[in-house]
């Protein structure tokens, strides 16, 4: 079980964090991702596993004029 943006989700262990992107929906190349307080490198996103416990926040970029 982890935490997602405030939200649990119980099946998400051991999913990378790019996998884990996807299947929420997000799309990678216009988020942040921080992990248990640390932000997470994109190019560690493929490689990047998501354990138990893990509190993940998600912050989507937003373009606007």
């Amino acid at each position: 079980m982890i935490t997602l943006n405030g939200r649990i989700v119980d099946d998400a262990d051991e999913l990378s964090v790019a996998a884990l992107l996807s299947r929420e929906n997000y799309v990678s190349s216009r988020v942040a991702v921080e992990c248990n307080g640390r932000i997470i490198p994109k190019a560690q996103y493929e490689h990047k596993q998501v354990t138990d416990g893990d509190v993940l926040e998600v912050v989507c970029f937003v373009g606007g004029g």
